[in-house]
């Protein structure tokens, strides 16, 4: 069968915007690395932070891999974003994840310690003050000396063809820089990697600036939701984080395959979280297809665009349900179930 002129078009328009939003979710990985990006630092306390997506770590590294942690009782307040310490977190998991293909175990710790003018000297960064400690460490195949120095360097990587982009350490050392933190690693070949980041502690005479704001909690549910995503990294952590909170997740991985999964399930079916920009057909394309079948229908757009410029395009108009990527697994959360609740 011929395809006509406009499908011909269609296609290739939505294959333009697909590779735009590759190239916007590497502006974006680039503008953390750069410590550009623009962020919303909030007093935290770290350990309770690593303690909050503690679970979501277990789902991401897997069964063969034990996570132990060791979480400072004392206060370890720090000026963070809360979203991008998040983000360090899933980085690093990931990373130890990989460089334990037959299992093995991550340990996280947080702990005090105050660097003076000699520590400074002999490690060469840094300034002398009291710093909340976070120890990364796993039991991997570890780094050579030479690989240890590249690291962080953006679009290095040791892993195979299609398997990284080289920007996961490059960002979290732009994350860590961009909260006034320092970051450095210890490894040897077959024997694991240890990552240790110091961020400022906030100290007991500035209790009276810390927020006074308190967290919604994160509530779950059990509705059935059609996860439509084409970045395999992100669908299936989304699924880890919705399950986890009771949700029924029936994913896809590009905009046809999610409007036949919807049609196979739509009396059960209560939400939509599409990509905007997918494969085989856009989000909001697959959106006008569903909802002419259920206008009832909720959905909630995501994009690494940010919605401001997704509307000036006109992909996407004002007033519709969006959540920027990456995003923390709270205000995953928070924004599925406001959706709901509409």
């Amino acid at each position: 069968m011929r395809m006509r002129d406009d499908d011909a078009t269609r296609v290739y328009v939505d294959q333009i915007l697909a590779s735009a939003e590759r190239a916007a979710g590497l502006t974006q990985s680039l503008l953390s690395f750069s410590r550009k990006q623009v962020i919303n630092p909030k007093n935290i306390d770290l350990s309770d932070a690593i303690h909050k997506v503690e679970k979501f770590l277990s789902r991401v590294i897997g069964e063969d891999i034990m996570l132990t942690t060791a979480l400072s009782a004392e206060g370890m307040m720090i000026y963070a974003d809360v979203t991008q310490i998040e983000q360090v977190l899933m980085n690093l998991a990931t990373n130890a994840r990989d460089a334990m293909p037959k299992g093995g175990r991550l340990m996280i710790e947080t702990g005090r310690v105050m660097l003076d003018d000699e520590y400074v000297r002999t490690h060469g960064f840094g300034l002398p003050g009291h710093y909340a400690v976070l120890t990364v460490s796993d039991t991997g195949e570890g780094m050579d000396e030479q690989t240890q120095i590249k690291i962080f360097d953006p679009f290095f990587t040791t892993k195979e063809l299609g398997r990284g982009t080289g920007l996961g350490l490059a960002i979290i050392y732009g994350i860590v820089k961009q909260n006034n933190g320092y970051i450095n690693v210890y490894s040897e070949v077959d024997k694991g990697t240890t990552f240790k980041i110091y961020f400022p502690l906030i100290m007991a005479g500035a209790e009276e600036v810390r927020n006074t704001e308190v967290p919604v909690p994160v509530r779950g549910g059990t509705e059935t939701i059609l996860l439509a995503e084409d970045n395999d990294a992100v669908r299936t952590l989304t699924q880890i984080i919705l399950s986890e909170f009771g949700y029924r997740v029936i994913e896809a991985v590009d905009g046809e395959e999610a409007i036949k999964k919807f049609f196979d399930n739509q009396d059960t079916i209560r939400l939509l979280i599409v990509d905007v920009i997918m494969p085989r057909k856009n989000g909001r394309a697959v959106y006008e297809e569903v909802k002419r079948a259920r206008p009832d229908v909720k959905v909630l757009f995501t994009s690494g665009y940010p919605a401001d410029l997704i509307q000036k395009e006109g992909v996407l108009e004002k007033g519709l349900n969006f959540l920027s990527k990456p995003s923390s697994p709270q205000a995953l959360l928070r924004m599925v179930r406001e959706v709901l609740d509409q």
